[in-house]
């Protein structure tokens, strides 16, 4: 099977994020590159459980702090966080993120994988005044120069600057080119972030994001071996022959033989 078509296989809620829900040790890292502070009117999209609120004003004595999400049970979760804590600047919305207002927003933290979701959100951000800071997960907004990288946290800054997919990933990973140490390190780092607490499953998600590391470096050329490295072909028989799972049909050079 491709590894498309295992990924559509996988829960609507796991692809989707929605299940996700960060550690406060990473929402507290986010916050510190975030530079967050009592100045900052704090919106966390996709909210979840309101942790982040909580932490955000606890920790980080924001001025305010707004959570949103689309689903009813977590918002009244996130709710009753907020009254048991007595954090009275906290305020949390039902409503679907495209459609929210976030106008005041000084600070964003924004973690989607639908592309039609972040690219309507991305023109959104562009209306928010100058300073503004999004913080995004693994993955940066579209055609746009990061203005700060601590992998897998990746900020924008309003106004955005414009950037290639060859420009963003160097400027991600802070390299000249991509190599498999470079693609393990960075995926290992996204594995820890989002902290599934099973290390198989762990292992698994940072063999498959090596891969597409650097799948996706090649492509865009600029991997630092002309020939697939071992590692590389070990792990790809691995998830071939244990998993059914085939990623060799990625990359674009014919040439580049299996």
């Amino acid at each position: 099977m491709k590894i498309e078509d295992y990924i559509k296989s996988l829960p609507s809620d796991i692809i989707s994020g929605n299940d996700v829900q960060l550690t406060e040790h990473s929402i507290t890292k986010i916050f510190e590159f975030l530079n967050l502070n009592e100045n900052d009117i704090f919106y966390h999209l996709g909210c979840g459980d309101g942790k982040g609120i909580r932490i955000a004003l606890q920790k980080f004595h924001v001025k305010k702090a707004v959570g949103v999400d689309n689903n009813v049970e977590k918002i009244q979760q996130a709710k009753k966080l907020v009254e048991e804590n007595d954090l009275e600047h906290g305020k949390f919305l039902c409503e679907d993120v495209v459609t929210t207002k976030i106008d005041d927003a000084t600070a964003i933290l924004f973690w989607f994988t639908d592309m039609e979701i972040i690219e309507k959100m991305k023109k959104k951000f562009q209306n928010l005044q100058d300073g503004s800071r999004i913080v995004t997960i693994w993955g940066p907004l579209p055609e746009c120069l990061p203005t700060q990288v601590d992998f897998p946290y990746i900020m924008n800054q309003i106004p955005f600057k414009h950037a290639d997919l060859k420009e963003q990933t160097l400027a991600i990973f802070g390299v000249k080119c991509v190599d498999f140490v470079t693609a393990w390190e960075y995926a290992e780092r996204y594995t820890k972030a989002i902290a599934s607490h099973n290390v198989d499953n762990d292992r698994f998600l940072t063999i498959l994001q090596s891969l597409i590391i650097w799948i996706n470096a090649k492509n865009l050329g600029i991997a630092c071996e002309d020939d697939i490295p071992d590692p590389i072909k070990n792990y790809m028989e691995i998830l071939k022959k244990f998993f059914g799972i085939e990623v060799d049909h990625l990359l674009n050079d014919a040439n580049l033989k299996f």
